[in-house]
């Protein structure tokens, strides 16, 4: 079958794909993931060192799924190989806010005085770390962790103050990949 477009994927060392009946399992030193990644006319095949997504159509929405999915593949070689991490930041100016982590619930106490703590899920197999003022979420998924640090930044989204005087919040400050340990 003759592609009219593929994107090729480089697979690290170490890291092993297989691709079966749509769904794509990577292994790696940090872990398993598995992603089902089906859509018509899209062919996924792997080899040892790469990973090719190709479709023999040349319509736009096969090319915009060709490219979606190598990087969803690329995305998932990379956290098997190196993980991903994201940085939030406590900011609070007159209440300090405390946050605690109870199983895959991240709860937020005393956000500007309010006695209910707020609450946030923890997706997946992220990991929770608070280390002084500073939260960090790890793990080897990146839309997972990803959500994780949006589900814990929206728990304290302030509703009908102004922004402007009413900065408190946890916010995101950096992300990349997890520090080796």
């Amino acid at each position: 079958m003759v592609q009219v477009i593929e994107r090729e994927v480089p697979v690290a060392d170490g890291v092993r794909v297989e691709v079966h009946d749509g769904t794509v399992r990577v292994e790696g030193p940090r872990g398993t993931l598995e992603r089902d990644l089906w859509y018509p006319s899209v062919d996924i095949r792997a080899e040892p060192d790469k990973v090719y997504v190709g479709t023999p159509l040349d319509k736009k929405n096969q090319k915009s799924i060709v490219g979606t999915y190598a990087s969803h593949i690329a995305n998932m070689v990379r956290g098997v190989t190196e993980g991903f991490q994201y940085k939030l930041k406590l900011v609070y100016s007159h209440f300090p806010i405390q946050v605690k982590i109870e199983g895959k619930v991240v709860s937020i106490e005393n956000f500007l005085g309010e006695r209910k703590p707020r609450t946030a899920r923890v997706m997946g197999g992220s990991v929770v770390a608070i280390q002084g003022d500073e939260l960090t979420v790890t793990g080897i998924d990146k839309e997972h962790v990803g959500q994780t640090a949006a589900n814990i930044e929206q728990a304290t989204r302030i509703k009908g103050r102004d922004p402007r005087v009413f900065q408190d919040g946890i916010y995101l400050i950096e992300k990349g990949v997890e520090a080796s340990t």
